[in-house]
């Protein structure tokens, strides 16, 4: 182990500078943690990037009942209720404890939150900072409570490579730092790592997501799930940047709508995400464009509404205010994950996870608009609550190995691209599967990201089903029979 870091042997390490791990951080004070970001804190991580807003029944006409419906809705059958209503119910208390820590959320002239509307809500429930910059303002105030917080000791520029275990039980984590390889002792391990966007060509999420999280918990025999669901949000800005930027949901909650590109409305703009990402996505199959218009309903406001969309459209040479926006649906969220119960805990002694890495049972088969914020925040507090109080068993120290080579998906990216898709297929999922074996049983920088990708194909070829955002075109029925969730284990 280098020097620097044998002081901190026997402490909770949280991987992930997300909302997920430095809500667990501040929630486990003041005991001491070890927070691991690769990136500097606030810079590359999903949260920061997220402009729909938090989800929260606070509307006087709304209610956790109508929040729970809304969700199971969009979740076609897979949400597990218990687990969506315990979350729901908290999120208004999470609301404020954002407030309480600094984050300031747009207001009516009376003071109360404005509440926002998004597709498949049935009422006005999202709560929004400055627009469409909710993720960012979040996460300015959880990073400076951080900061503020002396239990919390951050190390940037660390990347974790491997969990560490023995006899079923975690002992430590292999990282590689600025001075080479670094292994840290400890039996609490807290996955916050977000999700797998980076593993398409087509993503709104940073390119470094590619689920290093899941490789993690997979390589280290913990129990994934539901990873076939893959949430592809529907209006990405179609331009040559990658990753691509999101024109957020809350626009067509504005009354922007979407047209062809003879001007002709195609309609449906509140369905689902699943359901509108297919129809755009079928509409450019046959050698169409698809443009979101938020002329007549917005036109000189969009930049006061939407300040962030505005700023990515003018870089593209588009003016929001008098030009149609054109979009393509791009990977957004992932809603499966490591599986975890309601406190966090995976199958893996020792290894909690929060945030998107972690199948919580709130998403089911799709997620609801603006529901991952809130259970980042909620999940984090949830690990935190767990483990308060813990303390290290007998520390071992872990078996040398040798550290892996960095992940960097480029070689993957082209196949989930084609294969795993908005849509899918047998043929195209035994081809992704014969592509991706050989890479992930390999020892190059495409390991990590293969494996990820093969757990994903391989769930998606055993759901012989479109349930969801998983939509089989060799199977686009909904099955009869009850739906399961799939697991998935591997021994590295």
């Amino acid at each position: 182990m280098s020097a620097e870091l044998f002081h901190l042997s026997g402490r909770l390490v949280i991987i992930g500078g997300g909302v997920a791990g430095l809500m667990t951080a501040l929630a486990l004070a003041p005991e001491p943690v070890l927070l691991l970001s690769k990136a500097p804190v606030g810079r590359e991580a999903s949260s920061v990037w997220a402009q729909g807003g938090l989800a929260a029944s606070l509307g006087s006409d709304d209610s956790v009942d109508l929040h729970v419906a809304d969700t199971l809705a969009a979740g076609d059958g897979l949400c597990d209720p218990h687990v969506v209503r315990d979350i729901l119910a908290a999120a208004p208390d999470a609301i404020e404890m954002l407030i309480r820590h600094g984050a300031r959320f747009d207001a009516n002239p009376d003071g109360s939150l404005r509440l926002g509307l998004e597709a498949a809500h049935s009422r006005r429930r999202i709560v929004h900072a400055q627009g469409d910059g909710s993720g960012r303002e979040v996460m300015r105030a959880l990073a400076d409570a951080v900061k503020n917080t002396p239990s919390v000791t951050v190390l940037e520029g660390l990347e974790a490579r491997r969990l560490l275990t023995e006899d079923g039980n975690v002992t430590g984590i292999l990282a590689h730092g600025p001075n080479g390889a670094v292994q840290i002792v400890t039996d609490r391990v807290v996955l916050a790592t977000g999700g797998i966007g980076g593993l398409f060509l087509d993503s709104t999420n940073p390119l470094g997501s590619f689920g290093q999280g899941l490789a993690l918990a997979a390589r280290a025999g913990a129990r994934l799930c539901d990873l076939e669901f893959i949430q592809f949000h529907p209006t990405a800005l179609d331009g040559p940047g990658r990753p691509m930027p999101l024109i957020s949901e809350a626009v067509r909650g504005e009354g922007a709508i979407l047209i062809d590109e003879t001007g002709a409305r195609l309609g449906g703009e509140l369905e689902p995400r699943d359901v509108v990402a297919r129809a755009i996505w079928k509409h450019l199959q046959h050698g169409k464009r698809v443009f979101l218009d938020a002329r007549q309903c917005l036109g000189a406001r969009f930049a006061e509404h939407f300040p962030v969309i505005t700023a990515a459209c003018r870089a593209n040479g588009i003016d929001p205010a008098t030009d149609p926006l054109p979009v393509r649906p791009a990977v957004h969220y992932h809603m499966g994950g490591i599986a975890v119960d309601r406190a966090g805990r995976s199958s893996l002694a020792g290894l909690w996870a929060a945030g998107e890495v972690a199948r919580t049972g709130l998403h089911g088969a799709n997620r609801l608009a603006s529901n991952s914020l809130t259970e980042a925040l909620i999940t984090g507090l949830r690990v935190g609550e767990d483990l308060s109080g813990s303390s290290p068993k007998r520390l071992r120290k872990p078996r040398m190995q040798d550290l892996p080579r960095a992940s960097h998906p480029s070689a993957v990216r082209p196949l989930l691209s084609q294969h795993l898709g908005v849509t899918r297929d047998e043929t195209g999922l035994r081809a992704a599967i014969a592509a991706l074996q050989p890479l992930a049983e390999g020892h190059t920088e495409a390991a990590d990201p293969a494996l990820v990708g093969l757990m994903i194909a391989e769930a998606a070829l055993a759901r012989r089903e479109s349930r969801g955002a998983h939509y089989r075109t060799d199977f686009p029925q909904k099955s009869v029979l009850a739906p399961s969730p799939l697991a998935r284990q591997v021994q590295s």
